[in-house]
């Protein structure tokens, strides 16, 4: 299915009727005639990405209040970057955050360029992203497609090609109907019609401004749309991670390595993950006495922790070990922290419930 130009016009100005009564009231975003802070564009972009608005709206109220301005962020220690998106997940974008902020300030003075292309090169700015500050911050006609936007022209045209495949033709039919005038708001007006009106499930069409445009629900198949191809079952890795404490009562963590997952973040020592499960004689063996550690005086098992990430399911079989000593650790990037000051440390949130299952009784 496939609109005349005055049916994409008509369609557009529809969205923007709707959004200029029905605008969601979000922290990033500026009121009518007030010009788009690109840094607020930026941030929560970034931090929306996998994360309902729900979740975002205290962790971007807190980064400004940490860091107004981008060049407050580009000067932060990545560390405290890290540990105020703790529990955001997906923890290479504040890695990439920080990375753009550098970047912009040193190559940029500070300021967002306004070409796409540029903003495509920065890190962590993909084609979404570059999209939508082009649309929302500097007004230009970029064709913006979040997830509500796609299930929306899904619906509107019908499409029957599953995600991931269908997601070119999706971004060229919207860009059939993105207006040349206020791209930004008609790109915001159409993330709400998503997120309130158009959902997943239960679609309120009578509510919709576009319910005359949408096939789907000419059809009254609505929620047939968009087709998705069927999942893959995720794997399993398992592993034991170690809560290793001193005569102090102080308790070990290390820092990842900054690339891949969980890159730069803390975490409790542990095995391999992997698909296999390790006994808990042979993580003993292999781990604490290869990496230095003395015999340890008690040695407990505490309830299973589960986890899951993109690509698989996470079990940790965490262990409460007590050893002698207080010296300087025999792990690399390493450092022994009183567990009341573990906030102020960049521990994810697969750790958090490993510090819970500790505490179990």
């Amino acid at each position: 299915m496939t609109y005349p130009l005055p049916a994409q016009k008509q369609f557009s100005r529809q969205v923007l009727a709707w959004y200029d009564n029905h605008a969601r009231h979000l922290p990033w975003r500026s009121l009518p005639g007030e010009i788009p802070d690109p840094y607020h564009v930026w941030l929560s972009e970034i931090m929306l990405q996998q994360t309902t608005v729900a979740t975002v709206g205290p962790y971007f109220s807190k980064f400004l209040a940490n860091w107004p301005t981008i060049k407050h962020m580009a000067a932060a220690p990545l560390d405290d970057i890290l540990t105020a998106w703790a529990g955001l997940g997906y923890y290479a974008r504040a890695r990439n955050l920080h990375k753009c902020a550098n970047v912009i300030c040193r190559d940029f003075g500070g300021y967002f360029p306004t070409d796409h292309d540029e903003l495509l090169a920065l890190p962590g700015i993909g084609p979404y992203t570059a999209a939508a500050i082009s649309a929302i911050a500097f007004d230009r006609p970029e064709t913006v497609v979040d997830g509500n936007i796609e299930r929306i022209m899904a619906r509107v045209f019908r499409i029957e090609e599953p995600l991931p495949t269908a997601k070119k033709d999706i971004t060229d039919k919207a860009a059939q109907l993105t207006p040349l005038k206020r791209p930004g708001d008609y790109a915001q007006s159409l993330m709400d019609i998503g997120a309130s009106i158009c959902t997943p499930r239960n679609p309120d069409c009578q509510a919709c401004p576009v319910t005359a445009n949408c096939a789907a629900y000419a059809a009254r198949d609505m929620e047939r749309y968009p087709v998705k191809a069927p999942k893959k079952a995720k794997p399993v890795r398992r592993a034991v991670v170690f809560w290793i404490e001193n005569d102090e009562g102080l308790v070990l963590l290390r820092r990842r390595v900054e690339k891949g997952l969980l890159g730069g973040m803390m975490e409790f020592p542990s095995t391999d993950w992997q698909a296999d499960d390790v006994t808990l004689d042979d993580a003993s063996v292999h781990f604490l006495a290869a990496s230095g550690f003395p015999a340890a005086k008690a040695l407990v098992e505490k309830a299973l922790v589960r986890h899951t990430f993109t690509h698989f399911h996470l079990e940790l079989r965490p262990v409460r070990v007590v050893i002698s000593g207080a010296g300087n650790p025999p792990i690399a990037n390493s450092v022994w922290v009183q567990p009341t000051e573990f906030d102020g440390y960049a521990l994810p949130t697969l750790m958090r419930k490993v510090v819970q299952a500790i505490h179990a009784p």
